[in-house]
């Protein structure tokens, strides 16, 4: 027995490379291999699964192409279909991490049919746009489809235009396809007719000649008066409801002869056009009966008509009235307008069933003259012709996204598998909209948003501070919403209602003015010395507050005093007795208690200087450390933490991403996304202000100050250095001599 042939071996599988960025692994597309191996790394290691295909600085066409199912997404799956048909096409797929402009011609994979198809479709591009011997083929190339199919008869779109036509008959009839059903733009951008313009044009056709045919078939009934029926019923229809007016209001008068005179209208309404300037076409006038109303009365056709409907009468007689009751008759009875009318019913049903009627201007002898001729068989030919070339032309559209794949999918795969761009700030990624240049620093993290209150119901768990701007452009419509985020200084001036300056991608500038702002730590700067400015705030608000109080107080009381004086005066009463006389003794008394407050807080003051200064040298900076970090320690932790929770996933989901990472923006990194102003290395400054406040008040703190510094100096040098000294040099004390031993007693 023979053995079994081994199993073939799986391919070796690709093996990653990884950098580290943001707190997380991200894989490294640096080759050809990299890419053709992207349907083997584990979704769960992309940075993003989905991203809008609008919204993003990407271009838009390339974004529609890889979004096959125009859900106006892009997702992981028509990622690795746009990046596998990309590496099919191509020599070396590594030329995507190239990308460029212009595609060369020889990185065509010639190896396939496809790729055979894609070359020669390129090359017929270059040849219609009179570069055939060009070597590369760019995203201009491909989408001028003018230039492209304007000098040929057949494009592959299954739209033929007149001119794709050999003869002039055929050419004709096309132009009348197109004026009578409309025309489909072809791929040059010409009119034409598609196959199904044609099987709607020809439809159209064939049911008006039918329906023409109905009339020619019962012309006795539906033609009561051949050719001139059109224009004798066009005649009736125009007074037909006046005349059926007129009769009906015969009939009222005959029923009461009381409503006669006003159903000829009152004499008021005739002496309201009296006063106008009257002609015959005026409204006025027509509104009135069309003949002077009586019971049984025929209506006259000539004499006594109203003159707004006299020509109009007048039509009708000639048309109508003497071709059916001859040319002397001057009136028209109940039963004889009736009778007329009864005459044209059957051709005002079959008008009622028109069919066609797209083709009526053609005229029924060309109509019948299309449907006799070949015409129909000649432009489906041509339509056959064209649509025979449809793979060539779509090898063509292939082209155009080959093309734009090797400029632009690189730096998709940069922003949607990896955050290579936005983490190594070779350039920006395609979700920063611009830079947003607002109090002393520049943001380069801003997002365009729709709806600020929407997003920020999400976006605030980044524990990023952010600022929603509207920015709009002087002289247009243009407007746009962003959120910026500040990575690094300080809130303490960021306020709704101040205005910056945003500058687009494209380097257009907007103003920007926030509308929005959501409160998270910006940097550990920040959070030092934030507990100073609250106290000091505070303290402030204390202060204005006591100001006012008091301002109010003694306004209420200088006006409670002239309020009181001048009740007095009106009541005749002696002014009020005058002050008690200065009691120098209370005053005194005062002045004492003043001093014993002053005394304490001194002594206390003294009592915390003297404990400072008793501490050796090396001492003092860390109790002022100590106390600082006393005082500022909490709100750096809670600082601190918060920054280390910074993530843009929150702010990019709320933009419509879906992000699979936690992308962090640590302290470093925050740096680097928000610019603050500094001076250029080497610059000069000049520290005299000419428009400085020159008050003698300017020299009061540092006059305090030096006058602290010497007490503190004079209360060390008297109650502790010099009395050392003093006892240094004093001469030690005699030693007491011990008294001498007594002898033993003797027994």
């Amino acid at each position: 027995m023979g053995q079994a042939s081994p199993a073939p071996s799986a391919p070796p599988r690709h093996v990653w490379r990884f950098f580290r960025a943001g707190g997380f692994d991200q894989v490294r597309l640096d080759s050809g291999a990299d890419l053709a191996a992207l349907d083997q790394l584990d979704q769960k290691l992309w940075v993003a699964l989905s991203c809008p295909a609008r919204g993003i600085e990407a271009d838009a066409r390339t974004l529609d192409l890889i979004d096959t199912d125009g859900d106006g997404r892009i997702r992981v799956p028509e990622v690795l279909a746009a990046v596998k048909w990309a590496c099919a096409n191509l020599k070396d797929p590594g030329v995507l991490v190239k990308g460029g402009d212009a595609l060369p011609l020889s990185a065509i994979n010639d190896a396939t049919d496809e790729g055979r198809r894609l070359l020669a479709s390129a090359r017929r591009i270059l040849a219609s746009l009179g570069k055939p011997d060009a070597t590369s083929i760019t995203v201009a190339d491909t989408t001028d489809t003018g230039r492209i199919f304007g000098q040929t008869r057949f494009n592959g779109d299954g739209v033929v235009p007149p001119d794709a036509a050999d003869d002039d008959a055929t050419k004709a009839l096309i132009a009348e396809a197109i004026a009578c059903v409309g025309g489909e733009p072809d791929r040059s951008g010409k009119p034409g007719v598609s196959l199904a313009k044609v099987e709607q044009f020809f439809a159209e056709l064939q049911a008006y000649a039918a329906w023409c045919q109905q009339a020619e078939t019962d012309a006795a009934a539906i033609l009561p008066l051949g050719d001139g029926t059109a224009a004798a019923f066009a005649a009736l229809q125009a007074v037909r409801a006046k005349v059926d007016d007129y009769f009906t209001r015969c009939r009222l008068a005959a029923f009461d002869p009381r409503a006669t005179s006003a159903l000829n209208r009152p004499e008021a309404d005739f002496l309201a056009l009296a006063a106008k300037e009257l002609s015959a076409a005026d409204s006025a006038v027509a509104s009135f009966p069309l003949a002077r109303v009586e019971a049984g009365r025929p209506l006259p056709l000539a004499e006594g008509v109203n003159p707004a409907w006299a020509d109009a009468i007048g039509r009708l007689r000639t048309l109508v009235v003497a071709p059916l009751l001859g040319a002397d008759k001057a009136s028209l009875t109940p039963d004889e307008w009736a009778a007329i009318v009864a005459k044209f019913t059957p051709y005002e049903a079959w008008l009622r069933r028109k069919a066609g009627a797209a083709v009526e201007k053609l005229g029924l002898a060309r109509v019948r003259e299309i449907l006799a001729s070949g015409g129909r068989a000649a432009i489906e030919a041509l339509i056959a012709q064209d649509k025979a070339l449809e793979p060539e032309m779509q090898a063509i559209a292939a082209v155009e996204r080959l093309v734009r794949y090797y400029r632009d999918l690189y730096q998709l795969l940069n922003n949607f598998v990896t955050f290579a761009d936005f983490y190594s700030m070779r350039r920006k990624a395609v979700f920063q909209f611009g830079t947003l240049y607002l109090d002393g620093r520049a943001c380069d993290l801003c997002v365009r948003v729709d709806d600020p209150a929407k997003h920020a119901a999400l976006a605030t768990l980044s524990k990023t501070c952010l600022v929603y701007c509207e920015c709009t452009r002087r002289g247009s419509p243009e407007k746009m919403l962003i959120a910026a985020a500040f990575t690094d200084g300080d809130s303490d001036h960021l306020m709704v209602g101040r205005n910056g300056v945003f500058y687009d991608r494209k380097g257009q500038d907007w103003d920007a003015t926030i509308v929005k702002i959501i409160e998270h730590p910006i940097s550990i700067r920040q959070a030092v010395w934030s507990p100073y400015k609250r106290i000091a705030r505070m303290i402030g608000e204390q202060i204005e507050k006591m100001a006012a109080a008091r301002d109010k107080a003694v306004t209420d009381k200088a006006a409670a005093g002239v309020e009181g004086a001048s009740k007095a005066v009106e009541a005749g009463k002696p002014a009020p007795p005058t002050a008690a006389p200065f009691d120098i003794a209370k005053f005194a008394g005062i002045f004492a208690a003043i001093g014993l407050a002053l005394g304490a807080i001194g002594t206390a003051l003294a009592a915390i200087v003297s404990g400072f200064l008793n501490l050796a040298a090396w001492q003092m900076p860390l109790v002022i450390l100590g106390v600082m970090v006393l005082i500022s320690g909490p709100s750096v932790i809670l600082a601190w933490l918060k920054l280390r929770q910074r993530n843009l996933g929150p702010i990019l989901d709320a933009s419509g991403w879906a992000v699979n990472a936690r992308a962090k923006i640590n302290i470093p990194f925050g740096r680097a996304l928000t610019g603050v102003a500094k001076l250029p290395p080497g610059s000069k400054r000049c520290l005299v202000d000419p428009y400085a406040q020159r008050s003698p008040a300017r020299w009061l703190v540092p006059l305090l100050i030096i006058l602290a510094l010497a007490a503190c100096a004079a209360y060390w040098y008297f109650g502790h250095y010099k009395p050392s000294l003093e006892k240094k040099d004093a001469p030690p004390p005699p030693k007491a001599e011990a008294p001498a031993e007594q002898p033993p007693a003797k027994r």
